[in-house]
């Protein structure tokens, strides 16, 4: 991430940006369309200077570094997962945990899988255990 900090007329201006989703002091939130467009034009040959300005974006106020990045972490983003990797993967989680009640079946299933883990878990200390064993007979 780059080190320059927007000063607030610098976030209003690219708030206004049709494809700025969010913009905070530290960083852009560029629309998915911008980043399927980005591409696209990367790959007809144009650099990412261009792919800025040409989208409207004032190159010295974003920063060519950051622009250069962006392009290079969608294009590596593309490549991996095609047009589902350039989606802002914060709109599905949040990080947060849910607030809502579950039901008996989701708890029954969720305690189910730590079990399983639970036990998947015991198993590999077991094996890892025995090799220990088998290591100090063979010495």
């Amino acid at each position: 991430m780059s080190k320059k900090l927007f000063t607030n007329q610098e976030l209003k201006l690219l708030k206004k940006h049709p494809y700025v989703k969010t913009v905070s002091e530290k960083g852009i939130t560029y629309s998915d369309e911008f980043k399927a467009i980005a591409i696209k034009e990367y790959e007809e040959g144009k650099s990412s200077r261009e792919i800025f300005e040409q989208a409207g974006f004032d190159i010295d106020l974003v920063g060519i570094e950051r622009a250069k990045s962006a392009v290079k972490r969608w294009r590596s983003a593309y490549k991996e997962k095609g047009l589902s990797g350039l989606e802002d993967s914060r709109k599905h989680h949040s990080g947060r945990p849910s607030d809502r009640v579950l039901s008996i079946e989701e708890r029954y299933a969720r305690l189910e899988a730590q079990n399983a883990l639970l036990l998947a878990e015991n198993e590999l200390l077991k094996k890892i255990e025995l090799a220990e064993r088998m290591l100090r007979k063979k010495k």
